[in-house]
């Protein structure tokens, strides 16, 4: 696995296609196999928000710039009143080469 960089800014949190609330995003790029981009890292945003969408299926982000980001939350639980969460990230990543490390 290889580190290609840095993503963050901001977007609205959706889940079931229903926007919930705006967040903030640090996301780590990395190169998984030959082509095959993948992302982990950080979102925040109130605890009540992230108390709406932890460890429930079908969380996105579209992000400001319009991308779209599968997340899926990699703790067990969220710890109350808590404002971050660590998540995988799939989706409209972009390629290898576009990354700046």
């Amino acid at each position: 696995m290889r580190y290609l960089g840095r993503l963050h800014g901001a977007g609205v949190l959706t889940c079931a296609d229903v926007q919930v609330a705006r967040a903030d995003y640090d996301f780590d790029g990395f190169l998984a196999h030959p082509g095959r981009v993948t992302g982990a890292g950080e979102i925040r945003a109130a605890p009540e928000t992230l108390k709406k969408v932890f460890g429930r299926n079908g969380v996105q982000l579209l992000t400001d710039d319009g991308r779209v980001f599968s997340l899926r939350f990699t703790e067990k639980r969220l710890s109350a009143g808590e404002d971050a969460a660590s998540v995988d990230v799939l989706g409209d990543l972009p390629a290898a080469a576009e990354w700046s490390a």
